[in-house]
């Protein structure tokens, strides 16, 4: 079993499914790679359904001075699953590129916790060719639905009129507009989609404000030792 050993903590993102954690463009140290989160959304594909979908966008190009590239071959991106309540991860869902591919492993219960990571090819989930541009999924044997490539950027948010109300000039002090403008229209992310039945994650012991059973799950980026 072939194990490559990394380091975590250069981004993390929090999310309780069916809402989203962001973080967008204030990263300095993982700034303009894919180890910079952007989103991360978890969520049922629809009602009475028995899957899970995890969505990581990464490396969001809004401001002119942000460059757009590929997905670094240095970054392990984790899914991180806690089952019972304790803050730590139970299982694990890992996604890394090689070579115009994305490669997933898992859902697997880590041998180590924390900080530090290891890719564990023997828990391969499946593999799918890295979109440009036509969308391109990958459906498994089990059920396990794969993506990952550039998705225009679904998080709305006015951040020049932002940075203008936070530091504001004496000619135009008067808040935000609305609705808005949206910075990040016709702006891309890097996406990692992954849509897993839940019988593979094991049984949810959190539950949303609704009462609907959920997962506690947040995401990690590392990079190889």
């Amino acid at each position: 079993m072939k194990k490559i050993k990394l380091f975590t903590v250069l981004g993390i993102a929090l999310s309780a499914a069916i809402f989203i954690a962001a973080d967008h463009v204030d990263a300095p140290g993982v700034a303009g790679s894919s180890a910079d989160i952007a989103d991360f959304y978890a969520f049922e594909p629809a009602t009475g359904s028995n899957n899970t979908v995890f969505v990581v966008d990464v490396q969001s190009n809004v401001l002119p001075s942000l460059t757009y590239g590929a997905f670094d071959e240095d970054v392990l991106v984790e899914i991180n699953i806690d089952l019972d309540g304790d803050l730590i991860e139970d299982q694990v869902i890992q996604a890394i590129p090689r070579n115009g591919k994305m490669y997933f492993f898992g859902p697997f219960s880590p041998s180590s916790t924390g900080l530090n990571s290891e890719v564990n090819t023997a828990n391969a989930l499946g593999q799918v060719e890295i979109s440009s541009t036509t969308a391109i999924t990958e459906t498994t044997s089990n059920g396990v639905s794969l993506f990952a490539g550039p998705r225009q950027d679904a998080f709305f948010f006015d951040f020049i009129r932002f940075n203008e109300v936070i530091a504001p000039t004496p000619e135009d002090n008067s808040g935000f507009n609305v609705p808005g403008t949206d910075t990040f229209d016709g702006a891309n992310t890097l996406s990692i989609v992954v849509e897993v039945p839940n019988s593979l994650l094991g049984t949810p012991t959190a539950q949303n404000v609704l009462g609907i059973p959920v997962y506690k799950t947040w995401v990690t980026t590392n990079r190889k030792q």
